[in-house]
């Protein structure tokens, strides 16, 4: 059973999403919150496996709320997903650097919101296409940010066409189709690249692989060197 904990200022929003959550029977809410400190709180006393979090509430915004769980060691097993309507490209990148393991619009398709629920309690990061564009695209557009091709450097041609993929959005076993390895293969080189390059998660290596010059909005930068390996 997956165990939820919801944290918006909304109660109407909160019924509803504990009622599409709890509609196959896998996932449990286990607590309520309505501001980010009680949803701390709420998160402390339960230790979810999933948090689903708004932005903006009185008292704390979710912004704050998921980086002060993140912070928090005793919290480690705990993955919080940014739930909201708004998805301006400032609030996507605070989200994912404040430690979010993704970030949805409350639009989402009921099956869609379950689907992500357990993508994330399974230890996965979960951008929806859409935000993953539209984080990159941001990033794109930051020409300042993007000037650290040193990180590449201890990164094997493998790991960097694992990186490529990664920035694309596609999970482990698509990573897996394109470059014809097993998806428990693509999940151990996720893993290199995550101690490697010191990211907590898989949003981070999203906008690293950005920040790295590794790749554009257009495609494969040039300094991503594909090999036939």
């Amino acid at each position: 059973m997956i165990r939820l904990v919801l944290v918006d200022d909304q109660e109407l929003v909160r019924t509803g999403l504990r009622t599409l959550a709890e509609h196959d029977g896998d996932i449990e809410v286990v607590a309520e919150a309505d501001n980010g400190i009680a949803g701390i709180s709420a998160v402390r006393q339960h230790k979810p496996d999933v948090v689903l979090m708004d932005i903006r509430m009185p008292q704390m915004d979710g912004i704050a709320a998921t980086r002060a769980i993140v912070a928090d060691r005793s919290l480690a097993n705990v993955r919080v997903v940014v739930l909201t309507t708004f998805d301006e490209d400032e609030n996507v990148l605070a989200a994912i650097r404040a430690g979010s393991a993704g970030y949805l619009l409350k639009d989402i398709a009921p099956a869609e919101l379950r689907r992500a629920v357990r993508t994330v309690a399974s230890g996965d990061a979960l951008l929806s296409p859409a935000i993953t564009r539209k984080v990159l695209g941001t990033l794109a557009g930051r020409p300042t940010i993007r000037t650290r091709p040193a990180l590449l450097d201890a990164l094997t041609d493998r790991e960097r066409e694992v990186l490529t993929r990664i920035g694309k959005g596609e999970s482990n076993d698509e990573i897996g189709a394109s470059l014809h390895i097993s998806p428990a293969t693509a999940r151990t080189y996720v893993s290199r690249l995550l101690s490697k390059l010191c990211a907590r998660d898989r949003s981070q290596l999203v906008i690293l692989s950005y920040e790295s010059g590794l790749i554009s909005p257009g495609g494969i930068s040039p300094t991503a060197a594909p090999s036939a390996q």
